[in-house]
């Protein structure tokens, strides 16, 4: 090609309606990669490569499936990559991506991980934004955090950052269950310091709650159990799912059948298109 840039569609999720703008490919092209095991299922290469088109930012998001093992040899490889100055990590790799940082935002000091990174003057920044794109995308589905009572399942990389932004939103009070004791009481023990009085131990029976939030992969793989009792659920209850593939996972599915008002995964997401453009472009040491 030479020194002439090609100009190619960037691709539109099927059900996106997507903003089909065109991306700018050549040499100056900044590289912003999505890792993950599996990486599949995620929407961030088309979604996010379309913002950067939207702003006139010459760059592309490009998944790149990495195993855990892996990781200590990508981000060695990524440091070399001088036009790679941005990284959006999935899981399992949000915990472990902490470690690489030099700075951490204060949600992800809260939520002991990283779903952004950018590098800067002072190395790399991680931020998480899950949490807030969970609580966006409850808000633009119709729901109501502020003065509800919230039931979380889940409280790895994501599951914290959601936990800490419901408090944050205003969340009357916030029940966390999670199989792995120890990570559940960790977190309540962070959060506690921030929201004291406002946290508990949860369990799988949504009974009593206004929203139930699903933070786990649950239903992504045919055959996986619930999140929660779904017979329990009352049609004036929120559900909420992080999970993009299926779009509409089995348990929203089940609370949509109940009733209830419902956000799945591609609705988060959606929400914090704009957060991880604005983390991958701007984002420095507070």
């Amino acid at each position: 090609m030479g020194q002439h840039a090609q100009k190619v569609q960037s691709p539109v999720a099927p059900g996106h309606g997507g903003l089909g703008m065109t991306a700018t490919l050549n040499g100056e092209t900044l590289v912003m990669l999505i890792i993950g095991d599996p990486i599949a299922q995620v929407k961030s290469p088309a979604l996010l490569t379309e913002r950067f088109a939207a702003r006139e930012v010459n760059a592309v998001c490009v998944p790149g499936h990495v195993r855990s093992a892996d990781i200590p040899a990508f981000m060695a490889g990524l440091r070399a990559i001088a036009n790679a100055p941005g990284l959006v990590i999935t899981v399992p790799h949000k915990q472990a991506a902490m470690g690489y940082c030099d700075v951490l935002t204060e949600r992800a000091r809260y939520a002991q991980s990283v779903n952004v990174m950018r590098r800067t003057a002072a190395g790399w920044v991680g931020d998480n934004t899950d949490g807030q794109g969970y609580c966006r995308g409850i808000a633009a589905a119709g729901g109501t955090i502020a003065g509800k009572r919230v039931l979380l399942v889940g409280a790895g990389g994501a599951g914290a950052a959601i936990a800490y932004e419901f408090l944050a939103s205003g969340a009357a009070h916030l029940a966390i269950h999670e199989i792995d004791v120890a990570r559940r009481d960790g977190l309540i023990a962070r959060l506690e310091t921030a929201f004291p009085g406002k946290l508990s131990v949860g369990s799988n029976d949504p009974t009593g709650f206004d929203i139930i939030a699903n933070a786990t992969p649950l239903g992504m793989r045919e055959g996986d159990p619930l999140p929660v009792q779904v017979d329990k659920l009352r049609p004036d209850q929120f559900a909420a799912c992080p999970i993009t593939k299926p779009a509409r996972s089995p348990f929203i599915e089940a609370a949509a059948a109940k009733g209830c008002q419902v956000m799945p995964g591609l609705g988060m997401f959606r929400a914090q298109e704009e957060l991880l453009v604005d983390a991958l472009l701007t984002l420095e040491a507070d």
